[in-house]
């Protein structure tokens, strides 16, 4: 991630000052970052999008999986683009800034997210699990393929590890699943998914 800017911006002017390259960028306490994933990073999102997709498909839900959209947390000074996130087309109709800048604000509206796990391990275990946890969002999926996080969220011996963090009386529980696990959803629980097959993603 990488930092374009030094002067705090609430959320609004974030949004009003997003550059237009191509790139995707989010608002971190004020500061606006550049998001520069890696390519084993987009495959794992690649791999659960197709699988997500399937299981919407299957279950004939009305959900939908954007290409990129942006979270806006109750924090002024907070906007995130997950990695993967699962919307209820249902909802988007009363997102007020959804048709004029793909922008999301009620939790109900996203049942689930997921986040890659990189070098800025610290925002997804930190910042965004707290902030999605105040919208509301369902599920939360921290996929930490490469275990950075700290030893007091994954462990030790560190080990790849992706923690589903479930909303339960307006707080999540967390449960890690490991190598040989099998995955568990609640908003897809038809789903067939092990950790090992989300690995597999970025060894084939």
């Amino acid at each position: 991630m990488v930092a374009v800017q030094t002067q705090p911006l609430e959320f609004e002017a974030f949004l009003a000052q997003y550059p237009d390259d191509g790139r995707r960028y989010e608002l971190i306490e004020g500061e606006m970052i550049a998001v520069l994933p890696t390519g084993p990073h987009e495959e794992i999102a690649g791999l659960l999008v197709a699988e997500f997709n399937v299981a919407i498909r299957r279950g004939g839900r009305p959900y939908m999986i954007p290409r990129a959209c942006l979270l806006k947390p109750q924090a002024p000074r907070s906007g995130y683009q997950p990695d993967v996130a699962v919307c209820d087309r249902r909802q988007l109709r009363q997102e007020p800034l959804w048709n004029t800048a793909s922008v999301i604000e009620s939790g109900v509206t996203v049942p689930l997210v997921v986040e890659v796990v990189s070098t800025n391990w610290r925002d997804d275990y930190g910042h965004k699990l707290i902030e999605y946890e105040a919208m509301g969002i369902q599920e939360y999926w921290l996929v930490d393929y490469r275990a950075l996080g700290g030893v007091r969220y994954i462990g030790r011996p560190k080990q790849p590890t992706i923690t589903i963090a479930n909303l339960v009386e307006g707080e999540y529980q967390l449960q890690q699943f490991r190598q040989g696990d099998m995955l568990v959803s609640r908003v897809f629980p038809e789903l067939r998914l092990t950790v090992d097959e989300v690995l597999g993603a970025i060894e084939s």
